[in-house]
């Protein structure tokens, strides 16, 4: 295919002999079509299911010119603020601006607006005022019940309803964005699809809902008390199983917020499958005179292994987006990527990182949670190390074996963070030996928050 990029204005479109879109995707990071980019994950899935996508990055949100500019979707749009939430892109913990936007031109500040799933979807009401339009991404995942906001300092409404979009996509979306596109594609209303494991929807009454479900405290109860807060979350946590987890709900004035309980990870051959994608690995080359976009230095060189984590610490998005079941990638895709890398014309010899959430996490917590899910009322790791835990590094071992083994490659390193309890709780000490020997950029540091027990109590991290 001549254009290894997705259509970005009518002129690629016209050049692949497209009249119309399915989705318009509409993301407020820059365009970067590479797998650490959700909005290259999603529309290269949508793209092999068979569907039409563009992508409009970054548009111009003070007119609806930007948001038409690709036409009216067939089926709709599919709208994210970016790999971060928009707040948190945009200010400090002591809500000062930042100066740098690392997933805009040159590190651009400015790009996005504040919040901007809710002002995306917004503008594309006023474009097309009967259009469907899907949320996902981080932002909406993981705002999709009512939830306090800490540059606000009060709770804010579910973003499903504040957004006015149709649904929600929440947690790592390849099988359900697909699912939600052939439902639209049958000809259903979104306000039908209410059947998709990994998705929220509103709906005006309980009668309308049939699976099992739990209620939370709802929005004006959480507002008026902490107590309730901690109660609806404490519950949204304890569901967040694919197994074993219900439906949740959570009324909103006269409405109630729906969330289908989360959708099966991948397993490994379908994950392999998603990084296989025909990814351009770059960023667009409209940015080229921009000065590219900085975001891609970060990942360039570096190598997805897993996802998921079960470290489960209280602070940390992962176990509410990705899930506690650890997936990873084959050796032979990581091995295939990390060969493509070896070949790009500024590779030094170093393969920056081999990760994931918690790098030293390549498989499942125990048996158990392959078919019935993780625990509802034990963590893995917290207090103590689960006696049910399958402490094992043999396949990292032997997968970073491998890689730096390749030709061209004089170092691969390991950034991601490692469960240091998990390591020690392995009785053979291979891996840290040949982390230490082999895989440290620059120190083996610990976090400082390790020097205060009660601290790291409240996080769930392991103690000295």
């Amino acid at each position: 295919m001549e254009n290894k990029f997705l259509p970005i204005c009518k002129q690629d479109m016209i050049d692949r002999g497209w009249d119309q879109l399915d989705f318009v995707l509409v993301t407020g990071d820059a365009y970067v079509d590479h797998h650490s980019f959700g909005t290259a994950i999603i529309s290269r899935v949508l793209e092999n299911a068979g569907y039409k996508v563009g992508i409009i990055a970054q548009p111009d949100w003070k007119t609806t010119d930007d948001f038409m500019k690709l036409g009216k979707p067939r089926l709709g749009f599919l709208v994210n603020s970016g790999n971060m939430d928009s707040m948190v892109n945009h200010y400090s913990v002591s809500k000062k601006h930042r100066d740098k936007d690392m997933y805009s031109p040159g590190g651009k500040m400015g790009c996005r607006p504040d919040r901007a799933v809710i002002v995306y979807c917004n503008k594309i009401r006023e474009a097309y005022k009967d259009v469907n339009i899907v949320i996902g991404g981080i932002e909406a995942s993981l705002r999709r019940f009512a939830h306090y906001d800490y540059w606000s300092d009060r709770v804010r409404k579910s973003i499903l309803i504040d957004s006015g979009a149709d649904l929600l996509v929440y947690g790592m979306s390849e099988k359900q964005i697909v699912e939600v596109a052939n439902a639209l594609n049958d000809g259903f209303d979104p306000k039908y699809i209410r059947h998709i494991n990994g998705t929220c929807y509103v709906a005006d009454t309980k009668e309308e809902i049939y699976d099992d479900y739990v209620e939370i405290p709802s929005y004006k109860e959480i507002c008026e008390s902490k107590e309730a807060y901690a109660k609806a979350f404490k519950i949204q946590y304890d569901e967040q199983d694919p197994f074993r987890g219900k439906a949740i709900i959570q009324k909103h004035g006269d409405k109630y917020l729906v969330q289908n309980k989360p959708e099966v990870p991948l397993n490994r051959e379908e994950l392999d499958a998603v990084y296989a994608l025909p990814y351009a690995k770059d960023y667009h080359p409209i940015y080229k005179a921009m000065g590219g976009i900085p975001a891609i230095e970060e990942v360039k060189f570096g190598i997805v292994s897993s996802r998921g984590c079960f470290g489960s610490c209280s602070f940390c998005a992962i176990t509410f987006h990705q899930g506690r079941a650890v997936q990873s990638r084959s050796h032979e895709s990581i091995l295939e990527e990390a060969k493509y890398i070896t070949e790009l014309p500024d590779f030094k010899g170093y393969i920056h990182d081999i990760g994931g959430p918690t790098a030293n996490f390549r498989h499942e917590a125990c048996k158990k949670q392959i078919t019935k899910g993780a625990c509802k009322h034990r963590q893995c790791l917290h207090p103590d190390p689960c006696k049910n835990l399958k402490v094992d590094h043999t396949d990292f071992v032997q997968l970073l074996r491998k890689v730096r083994s390749l030709p061209k490659v004089k170092k691969v390193f390991v950034r991601s963070g490692i469960r240091y309890d998990y390591v020690m709780a392995d009785k053979d000490n291979k891996f840290m030996r040949e982390l230490i020997e082999h895989h440290v950029s620059g120190q083996l540091k610990v976090a400082p928050e390790h020097i205060a027990e009660e601290v790291l109590q409240y996080m769930q991290k392991p103690a000295g």
